[in-house]
C-alpha cells in the first residue's frame, strides 16, 4: 500500500511513541469531558476532531442541548483561554475585533491606542452567530483563515492556538441572517446536535438537578494541544484514502460527470473541503487509537465536512431532498 506523507517522514518508533503519548492525553480529555457532557458521543468526537485538526466547528442544534456547556467544558479541559460573544442584530465588527481610542499624555501629545476585542483569545464561542448581520459576521473571516486581524491598516496576530466554535439554532429563523458561503467554508465541520437518548437524558436528570454538579477538570495545556495538532499533520495517509477524498469531493460538484449531482446540486464543495477531510480523517484515526486513517474515516466524516459546503437546486428541494441525502448517496460510491 503506497503512503503519502505531507512533511518529511519521521522514524517509525518515534511516531509510535508520540502517538501513544497523544492517545493517553486524548483519553484524559475524553474522560474529563464525559463527566459533564452525558451521551452525545458523536458530537463530542466530531467537535474534538475539529479542534485536534486545528480547525473551527459550527454546532447546530435546538436550544437546551448543551451547546454552550460543551464549548465551556472544552475550554476548561484543554486549558484554553476562552471568551464568549453573544451575537445580536446590533453587534458591530469593532465589538469583536476591538477599536482604536485617542489618548493624550501629560505633555499634551495625542496618540491612538488599540484596545483588543474578545476575539483575542484561544477559544472563541460565537453564540447564535446567525443573529448578527453579514457585516458583523465578516469580522471573523480573516481571523478564522489567517489567524490575524487588521484594524486601521495594522496587523494584530491572534493567540495560538486559535479556534472558533459557533452555535446556531436551526429552528428560529426570525431576525436571523443566513451565514454567507465564505463564512461557512471557514468551518472545518458542521456538527449537528440531536436530542439525547433515554439513558443519557435519565443521567442528565439525576446529575444536574441536585446540589452538587460535576465540573470538568483540566487535562492538557495549550502547548500540548499544539504538539498533538502537529503530530496529526505528520501522520501518513494511505493512497486509498487520498483517492477516496478526491473522488468524494469532486463527485459532489456539478459538471464533473455525476448525473445525480448535476441534477440535484446547485454548487458543490471547493478544495477547502478536501483539505478538511484530509486533516479530520487523520485526527479521527488518532482519536480512535490508529496511526493512519482509513476510507471508513472518510465515510464517517463526509456529512459533517460537506453538508455546509453544498447547496441544492430548487427542483431537488421541491422533491423534499436534503443535502444529507445527496451526501449519503455519494458516500455509497466510494
Amino acid at each position: 500500500m503506497s503512503v503519502i506523507v505531507k512533511e518529511s517522514p519521521i522514524d517509525e518508533k518515534e511516531m509510535i511513541a508520540e502517538a501513544e503519548k497523544a492517545l493517553a492525553d486524548i483519553s484524559r480529555i475524553r474522560e474529563s469531558v464525559g463527566r459533564v457532557i452525558f451521551g452525545q458521543e458523536s458530537v463530542v468526537e466530531r467537535t474534538l476532531v475539529a479542534l485536534l485538526a486545528g480547525g473551527h466547528a459550527l454546532l447546530v442544534g435546538v436550544p437546551g442541548l448543551a451547546k454552550t456547556k460543551l464549548v465551556e467544558t472544552l475550554g476548561t479541559v484543554l486549558g484554553l483561554d476562552s471568551s464568549r460573544i453573544q451575537f445580536t442584530p446590533d453587534l458591530m465588527p469593532s465589538d469583536i475585533l476591538g477599536s482604536e481610542v485617542m489618548e493624550q499624555d501629560e505633555t499634551g501629545k495625542r496618540s491612538f491606542r488599540f484596545i483588543s476585542g474578545p476575539i483575542f483569545t484561544q477559544l472563541l464561542m460565537a453564540d447564535e452567530i446567525n443573529r448578527a448581520s453579514p457585516r458583523t459576521q465578516s469580522a471573523l473571516l480573516q481571523a478564522m483563515q489567517e489567524y490575524h486581524v487588521t484594524v486601521a491598516g495594522r496587523r494584530y496576530d491572534l493567540p495560538s492556538p486559535f479556534h472558533v466554535l459557533a452555535t446556531q439554532n436551526p429552528l428560529e429563523q426570525e431576525g436571523t441572517y443566513p451565514l454567507p458561503e465564505a463564512q461557512l467554508d471557514r468551518f472545518l465541520m458542521q456538527v449537528d446536535i440531536l436530542y439525547p437518548d433515554l439513558e443519557a437524558e435519565r443521567r442528565i436528570l439525576l446529575e444536574t438537578t441536585g446540589v452538587d454538579e460535576a465540573k470538568a477538570a483540566n487535562a492538557v495545556q495549550p502547548e500540548r494541544l499544539r504538539e498533538i495538532q502537529t503530530l496529526i499533520r505528520r501522520m501518513p495517509v494511505p493512497e486509498s484514502v487520498v483517492e477516496a477524498i478526491l473522488d468524494l469531493v469532486r463527485a459532489a460538484r456539478p459538471g464533473q460527470g455525476n448525473e445525480e449531482t448535476d441534477r440535484h446540486v446547485a454548487w458543490g464543495p471547493g478544495p477547502r473541503a478536501s483539505q478538511a477531510l484530509m486533516l479530520c480523517t487523520r485526527a479521527r484515526a488518532l482519536y480512535d487509537g490508529r496511526l493512519a486513517p482509513s476510507v471508513d474515516d472518510v465515510r464517517a466524516l463526509a456529512e459533517p465536512v460537506l453538508q455546509h459546503r453544498m447547496a441544492l437546486t430548487f427542483a431537488a428541494r421541491a422533491e423534499g431532498m436534503g443535502v444529507r441525502d445527496v451526501v449519503a448517496s455519494l458516500v455509497k460510491g466510494i
